[in-house]
C-alpha cells in the first residue's frame, strides 16, 4: 500500500519486534554480534558495519526520499565529506554552489586545495556560467536548493539534465525542506544528502547525517565505504533520528505556517532592507520553487538597515528567538552568517555570494506565531533606539 509522506514517518519501522512485541523498535547497543559457526556470520557482525536500529532509520529515510537505500552517518559534514571521497579522486572535478553551507565551502576549498580533488563554485542560477563549469566535465554536482542562506532556487530537474549529458552523477542537499517539501529523486537526482540534525530529527539534540541513493549499486557503493572508513552513526543516535521523524510532516508544517506569518510582518517591518524568503512572487527562483517543491519551509533571513550596533541591539533585546547555529529545531534560532555558519568562507567569497555582515538568518520554530512577532517587534524597537 503507498502511503503519503506522515504515514510513512509514523508507521514505517514500527511493530517489528517479534520477540516482545515493541511498538517502538528497541536500541541494540551492542558493539558485536557473536557468529552461528566458523566462518557463519549472522546479518550483523560488528555495529560500524551494521546495526539493526540504524537499519531501520534507513529504511524509513530512503522511503521518505523515495530512494532504494540509505546510509545514516555520523553528521551531515561526514555524509558530505563520504560522498565525495566515494565518487572523486584527485584531478577529479565536483561543481558546487557558490553560496552552499559554510562548512561543505570550508571542506571542498581545503580538500582541494590538497589536491583530493578540484572545486568549481558557480552561481547555479547563471546559466552560463553552470554550462561553462559542466563543460569541464564534472564527476560530481551538488545542488543547494533553497541555498543557505539567501534561500536561492535553482531548478533541479533542468540541472540534473545539463550533468546527466557530461556524465555527472548529482547529489541535492536537501536539508532546508526535508522531504516533506521537496523530492529531488522524483526530479532526476541521483543521491540526496541530509544533515539530521536539522529537520529529520527536529529537537537540536543529535549530530548526525544521511545520504539516500535512487540506485542499488550506487547505495550498496556508498555503504561499503561508509563502513570502510567508519563514518556511520551510532546506535543511540538513530534511536533519537528515528523518534524525531515520527513527527516530521506535523513539525514541518506548523513551522512553514509560522515563517509564513513572521513573513508578512517582515515585509511591513521599516528596518528590514532585503528579506529572503522563497514564498514571496518577488523572490527570484519562485515559480520554479511552486513547481518544484511542496511547500516554501520555515527558513528565512533578512538584512537589517543600519551598522553593527543596530543589529548588536536587535540581537540582544531578543528573548525567544535564540542567537545560535544549526536550524530545523522545535524552538526558534537566529544567527548571523558571517560570524556563525558561513565563518568558513572568506570575506570575499562570502561578498561573492551575496552574503553581507547585517545579514541574520531564523529557523522559525513551532512556537505560536504571534509570540515570535511580538518578540521581533521588541527586539526592532531596541535596535532603533540610540
Amino acid at each position: 500500500m503507498g502511503c503519503k509522506q506522515a504515514t510513512i514517518a509514523v508507521h514505517s519501522g514500527a511493530n517489528i519486534d517479534e520477540q516482545y512485541g515493541c511498538v517502538v523498535p528497541p536500541i541494540y547497543l551492542s558493539s558485536t554480534y557473536n557468529f552461528t559457526g566458523f566462518n557463519e556470520p549472522r546479518p550483523h557482525d560488528y555495529s560500524r558495519r551494521g546495526n539493526p536500529g540504524r537499519d531501520v532509520v534507513q529504511q524509513v529515510l530512503a522511503e521518505l526520499e523515495g530512494g532504494v537505500g540509505a546510509v545514516m552517518t555520523s553528521s551531515g559534514m561526514s555524509a558530505i565529506h563520504l560522498l565525495c571521497s566515494v565518487f572523486l579522486k584527485p584531478g577529479d572535478c565536483l561543481v558546487a554552489p557558490h553560496d552552499c553551507y559554510g562548512g561543505s565551502y570550508r571542506l571542498f576549498d581545503s580538500q582541494s586545495k590538497r589536491g583530493a580533488y578540484k572545486v568549481i563554485f558557480v552561481d547555479q542560477s547563471d546559466e552560463q556560467a553552470l554550462k561553462q563549469a559542466l563543460a569541464k566535465k564534472p564527476k560530481l554536482v551538488l545542488i543547494e536548493t533553497p541555498s543557505n542562506p539567501l534561500l536561492r532556487i535553482v531548478d533541479i530537474q533542468y540541472i540534473c539534465g545539463l550533468a546527466h549529458d557530461v556524465g555527472a552523477l548529482v547529489v541535492v542537499d536537501n536539508t532546508f525542506l526535508s522531504p516533506v517539501l521537496q523530492k529531488p529523486l522524483d526530479l532526476g537526482a541521483d543521491l540526496v544528502v541530509h544533515s539530521c540534525t536539522k529537520y529529520l530529527n527536529g529537537h537540536s539534540d543529535l549530530i548526525a547525517g544521511a545520504i539516500i541513493a535512487k540506485e542499488s549499486s550506487i547505495a550498496e557503493e556508498v555503504a561499503w565505504w561508509a563502513n570502510n572508513i567508519g563514518v556511520t552513526a551510532a546506535a543511540f543516535d538513530s534511536y533519537l533520528l528515528l523518534r524525531g521523524i515520527r513527527t516530521l510532516s506535523a513539525r514541518v508544517l506548523l513551522q512553514q505556517n509560522n515563517a509564513v506569518a513572521i513573513v508578512d510582518y517582515l515585509q511591513q517591518q521599516p528596518q528590514v532592507k532585503k528579506l529572503f524568503y522563497p514564498g514571496l512572487k518577488t523572490h527570484p527562483g519562485h515559480e520554479i520553487a511552486v513547481k518544484q517543491q511542496q511547500g516554501f519551509g520555515a527558513m528565512l533571513s533578512f538584512e537589517l538597515d543600519g551598522d553593527e550596533q543596530t543589529m548588536r541591539r536587535f540581537l540582544s533585546a531578543l528573548k525567544l528567538l535564540t542567537l545560535a547555529e544549526s536550524l530545523g529545531g522545535v524552538e526558534s534560532l537566529i544567527s548571523h552568517t558571517a560570524t556563525m555558519t558561513h565563518a568558513g568562507m572568506s570575506a570575499e567569497a562570502r561578498a561573492q555570494a551575496g552574503i553581507t555582515d547585517l545579514l541574520l538568518r531564523v529557523s522559525v520554530g513551532i512556537e505560536d506565531s504571534q509570540d515570535l512577532i511580538a518578540d521581533l517587534d521588541n527586539a526592532f524597537q531596541a535596535a532603533a533606539t540610540r
